[in-house]
């Protein structure tokens, strides 16, 4: 496949587990769950919503290298641990989701440690314009 390309946060999950922050084919962008790791520190504040916030900018960081925005998101999955977290985040979508308007889906599981508290994946498509 010549026209897959694989993006990278330089999170130490990706290289140790061996998968990409988000897969390109064409104009479709796979942004796997991302939770609230400053990647550059790889370290993660233990209030839900600042996650969210964090979680938000490494999504818009890996739509960046593939040529995209927040605004061309298509569908967002979130997994939150507890469902009493769900609602304060709420302002948070609105604020990095709310021109795309995306599909949406919640499911309330376990993630990979404790500290995590909220996981955001998205789907989007580069719109070409012109």
């Amino acid at each position: 496949m010549t026209d897959r390309r694989l993006i990278s946060s330089g999170s130490k999950f990706e290289e140790e587990i061996g998968y990409s922050r988000a897969v390109v084919i064409g104009d479709d962008i796979w942004v796997s769950g991302t939770t609230g790791y400053d990647y550059a520190t790889m370290t993660i504040q233990p209030d839900v919503v600042a996650q969210a916030d964090q979680a938000f900018r490494n999504v818009a960081a890996a739509l960046a290298q593939a040529g995209a925005t927040l605004d061309d998101v298509v569908r967002v999955l979130f997994i939150v641990p507890d469902r009493a977290d769900w609602e304060p985040c709420w302002p948070v979508v609105k604020k990095y989701l709310g021109r795309a308007k995306p599909a949406s889906t919640l499911i309330h599981a376990g993630l990979q440690t404790d500290a995590m508290r909220i996981e955001i994946e998205v789907t989007a498509r580069i719109t070409r314009k012109g």
